[in-house]
């Protein structure tokens, strides 16, 4: 049997595909003319006017009025119709939920943060009620948005549609917990891994962008991380790639049942539990990891009787002897830092990681610092929300 023909190009396939082309163009543009749509799309000036028209009866554009400056006759702009659709991220911790609510051109509307203190972990009531939270700034309820993604430690397994490797996040084990959460919010809603989105937002905007393999090395709350190959997360067989805090140690270091500890023997040495206490040692003070890795910074400037130098070189060791098991594995071309207590550190603990990775890794990728604003979770949670959001308006509108 031979070859099958491909598919003829239909006249409304290719209206279709200017259509989005043109949309694209928008958003990346901000606002364009008729003129400039029709010369960046290829299309005749009558063509990309037929376009617009259309668009616009679909209300998914908008003119904004004549363009500035020059002479003679002014060009009508257009934009995308931001109210066309909306999209939310939340970052869920086991202390609060983060949300952000974006309009279609991803503008930022509306956030609000809930407080989850232990013993009041119900995901369906808190996702919603931090929802309404943010939308209250609005107008809007849950039943005007077109995605939701949520970011949260562990990663939900495809097969059982369950949160594993995030015993400490209570409330959010039940089976089938994304199909109870899309039936309280009323929309498509995914659930990612926290460091994936981080590196997701890495990847379209922040220190990664155009680098297609790298790691995400994320410490904060707790030890993560996220991988890029090709330009594609890599989740791994149940979702659990990244879970660098049960990476094992040796010997008597060795973690046994580690899904019911809940660590393993990197986590042990490197975690923020073990972070506070080693910078007691050496005379700092401070309640979290960020908040002594903050203190030692500060001293190794400033001098004085603490030992913020000593307490550096240590962390980057420990951290460093991590991150090589890793290089060995998957030899990224990159290595980005991030979370709280990266952020913290800054260049004084960059450098001191750059530098042990000489002596213990067998590849030395570059180490940079995230460039994500605020909360890079968020941050990939509301992108990626966005992306699921005009994927369904622009195909159906």
């Amino acid at each position: 049997m031979g070859s099958r023909s491909p598919r003829p190009a239909t006249p409304s396939l290719l209206r279709a595909l200017n259509d989005r082309a043109a949309l694209d163009l928008l958003l990346a543009h901000g606002s364009l003319s008729r003129s400039q749509i029709g010369r960046l799309t290829g299309l005749s000036k009558p063509t990309a006017s037929q376009l617009l028209d259309r668009l616009e009866r679909a209300g998914l554009v908008e003119s904004i009025g004549p363009s500035e400056g020059g002479l003679g006759r002014k060009s009508v702009l257009y934009q995308v119709n931001p109210t066309a659709g909306y999209a939310a991220a939340l970052d869920v911790t086991p202390s609060r939920i983060e949300a952000a609510i974006a309009d279609l051109t991803g503008a930022i509307i509306g956030r609000h943060v809930l407080a989850t203190p232990r013993g009041t972990h119900h995901p369906q009531a808190n996702v919603l009620a931090c929802l309404e939270g943010a939308l209250g700034q609005t107008g809007l309820t849950v039943r005007d948005l077109d995605a939701v993604v949520i970011g949260a430690p562990g990663s939900i397994d495809p097969a059982t549609e369950q949160l594993r490797y995030a015993k400490h996040l209570t409330g959010w084990h039940q089976p089938g917990i994304l199909t109870s959460l899309a039936e309280a919010i009323g929309t498509d809603i995914r659930v990612e891994n926290d460091v994936n989105l981080a590196a997701t937002a890495e990847h379209r905007a922040g220190a990664a962008a155009g680098c297609e393999d790298f790691f995400l090395f994320w410490a904060d709350e707790g030890l993560g991380g996220a991988l890029m190959l090709g330009g594609q997360l890599y989740r791994g067989a149940t979702g659990g790639a990244g879970e660098i805090g049960f990476m094992q140690g040796s010997g008597e270091d060795l973690v046994r049942r580690v899904r019911r500890e809940n660590s393993g023997g990197f986590q042990r040495y490197a975690g923020p539990a073990q972070i506070v206490p080693l910078a007691r040692r050496f005379g700092l003070a401070g309640k979290t990891a960020a908040a002594v890795v903050a203190a030692a910074v500060k001293a190794d400037v400033e001098g004085g009787p603490t030992r913020g130098g000593e307490f550096l070189d240590e962390l980057a060791t420990r951290f460093a002897g991590g991150l090589a098991s890793i290089i060995a594995v998957i030899d990224p071309a990159m290595v980005v830092l991030s979370g709280g207590t990266a952020a913290a550190g800054g260049e004084a603990l960059r450098g001191r990681i750059q530098a042990q990775l000489r002596d213990l890794a067998m590849a030395h990728p570059d180490v940079v610092l995230s460039t994500v604003p605020d909360n890079p979770v968020l941050a990939g949670g509301l992108g990626s929300a966005l992306e699921l959001a005009r994927e369904a308006i622009f195909t159906t509108g």
